[in-house]
Order: structure tokens, then sequence, then C-alpha cells
């Protein structure tokens, strides 16, 4: 099998499965437990929660695991709101972030707040005069992801959350870095989010598992579940210690030569898109200088649900789009207005730092094969 789908979820490496079975096995201790187990348990998961806060450039007690990223999206978008309830019922994000938080703002507005929906350009791109334009004085949150899930497209965080500070200073600002995260330069400090969204599952890690950095100016922040007094008393629940602990290796494992492993995958996307521009109909959507993993083309005229049937029967892993589209069009690229010919035909590849040439010499065979035996349909 030809796996080209890291941006939807990434293999999970041994070394990370055995970290994980020796917690459910071995170490399987309650950490709200006072006996040994329990405490050992519990100085465990502050040990793999500095792990993964060190690696996100900010401090341990600022990062609270949840479930997954659409958990930890939601749960930034309410916060924000609930902090600034006084300041104004005003959004802005863009019409291409995740699901997550698109659904998350749909849900405020049916609460009354309006929202704005930045549109980027045909290539994807957003720059911060847009988005701060967009800001008002009842504006309570911004929400602008890192890194596009479906073009590779990187957005000027630091540079809004500079412009906030100076627009409107209470307005607060959570970035999306699920596609950022151990990928492309990515630090709470240097960023200067108040709320910053991570997962596991795209870094080599196990499913089940995200965080939520939240930063110093989140006053008192709104807990996301009450009960037990788990993770600061913000999300009650026990806490999920293997997925903890597989999370933790993963990002030890992702930063071993990560500065190599980052400049392999930009030259694997390079030469990705060198081969597939020599396919005819075949353009490539994903703008020069975007996240070094992810690669959008069209096959221009063909259905792009029909090439990932067809790769996939030939065991090439490509999608046509975010997983979590499930085969229905994509807002991202339906926010790109581009034609039906070129939307119909989109397909993504994207890569970990274990693809190789082969790999894209699989897969553009593939396309080419699709390309001469199935009659284009759009």
């Amino acid at each position: 099998m030809i796996y080209l789908d890291h941006a939807a979820t990434t293999p999970v490496p041994r070394a990370v499965a055995d970290a994980m079975y020796e917690v459910l096995t071995e170490q399987f201790g309650n950490p709200s437990s006072q006996y040994p187990m329990g405490l050992e348990m519990k100085r465990r998961v502050e040990v793999w929660r500095k792990t993964v806060a060190d690696a996100l450039g900010c401090g341990a007690k600022q990062l609270f695991f949840t479930s997954c990223g659409t958990e930890a999206d939601n749960w930034a978008v309410t916060a924000a709101c609930w902090q600034n309830r006084h300041l104004g019922r005003h959004i802005v994000t863009t019409a291409v972030e995740h699901s997550a938080v698109l659904e998350a703002c749909r849900w405020m507005e049916r609460q009354g707040y309006e929202v704005t929906y930045l549109v980027p350009a045909q290539d994807g791109s957003l720059s911060a005069e847009q988005v701060l334009a967009a800001v008002r004085q009842d504006t309570a949150l911004v929400s602008c992801m890192l890194v596009n899930n479906e073009l590779g497209n990187i957005y000027p965080i630091a540079e809004i959350a500079r412009g906030l500070a100076v627009k409107n200073p209470q307005t607060l600002l959570h970035t999306d870095a699920v596609q950022g995260f151990l990928k492309v330069p990515c630090s709470a400090k240097t960023l200067g989010a108040d709320f910053l969204t991570i997962s596991a599952h795209k870094i080599g890690g196990p499913k089940g598992i995200g965080a939520l950095y939240i930063g110093p100016r989140v006053r008192n922040p709104k807990p996301l579940l009450a009960g037990g007094g788990q993770e600061g008393g913000l999300r009650a629940g026990t806490e999920a210690t293997a997925q903890i602990a597989g999370f933790a290796r993963a990002v030890e494992l992702r930063r071993e030569n990560l500065e190599e492993k980052l400049l392999c995958m930009a030259k694997i996307r390079d030469y990705a898109a060198e081969r597939l521009s020599a396919i005819p109909d075949l353009k490539i959507l994903s703008a020069p200088g975007g996240a070094p993993h992810i690669l959008s083309a069209s096959l221009v005229g063909w259905p792009s649900q029909n090439i990932v049937n067809d790769l996939g029967s030939q065991g090439v892993c490509i999608s046509a789009g975010s997983a979590c589209h499930q085969g229905k069009p994509s807002h991202v690229i339906a926010a790109l207005k581009l034609s039906k010919k070129v939307s119909g035909g989109v397909i993504r590849l994207s890569f970990g730092p274990e693809t190789d040439k082969g790999d894209i010499d699989a897969c553009a065979d593939a396309l080419r094969r699709h390309h001469d035996t199935r009659m284009p349909m759009l």
C-alpha cells in the first residue's frame, strides 16, 4: 500500500503503540487515586504534558488535554465568546476553516452572534490586513487556522496577533494548528494566539487525544466539562492515560531530526508537483511556499471521487480533500470559486517523513493511467 493521506491521519509507529500498551496493561492506575499506582500515573501524566507543551513552546500548566482537535476547537470558540460576552457578539473567521471551527461558529450564530466569514484569494491565500479589516469594536473572537488542511496555505497568525493588540486588544485569537504542529514553525509564544489547538493523530500519535493551549490573557476560562476537577478543573473526566502517553511519545519521535524531516517532506512535495504537472489536464492548486506535507491538485474534468476510488483499488491512498467531508463537496474548494471542471476534479496528496519518490512515482503513474483510460465526465 502507498499511503499519501497523512493530512487525514498518520501511521502509528511501533514505539508509540508500545508506550500505550505499557500503560494499558501495566500502568493502568487512575491518576485521581491516592495509592501508589494512581499517584505514579498522575506524575507520569504531568511528565507527558510537559513533553507536549515543550514542543508547542508553552508552559505545561497552559496545556489541557482533550479527546480530539474538534473538541479543542469547540472549547476555544465557546470559551472566547464567554469571556468577551460583555464586549460584543461578533466573530471573525475564514470560509476555509476546518468544519470543527465553522460548525462551532454556526452554533454561536444560533445563539445570536454575527459571524464574518472571510474568503481567501483563488490561490487560497489570506492576508493579515484582510482579517484585521473585518475586526470591529464588538469582535469577541478571531479564529484563523495556521495551515489549511486541504490547500496547505500558511496563514499569518503572528501578524494577526500583533494587529489585534493595536486595533482591539480585548479581542481573543484562536488558531487551529492541527495541520501546523511539528510541520511548520509553531510556537505558542511566537504566534501570540490566546487559544491554540493540536491533535496527536496528525503526527504519528493515536486518535482520540488532542490538546488546547490557553494563554494568559484568557481569564478564568469557562470549563468545558464539569465533574471531578481533572485538567485544572476545566475538563472533567478520567484522563485518557494511554492516549496521552502515545501523544507524548509521538511528539518525541517527531522532534528527532525535525528540520531534516521537514526538508525531506518539502522536497517530496516539490517532486510530486513536478511529476503531476506532466500529466495532461492536471492543474496544481497549492500555492508555492505552503506547508511541506500538503499538495492540492485537480485532474480537470475527471470526478475526484472516481479518481480516489480507482487509485484506492490499486493500493494508492489519496483523498478528495478533508476526510471530514466524507465524499461531499469541500467548502474550502467552493470558497475559491473555481470552475466546475476544476473543482470537481480536486485531489489532495499529503506526505509524512517516510514518504519517498517511489511512492510519488507510483501515484503519478496511476493518475496518468486514470486519465488515459477513463473519460472526463465534468
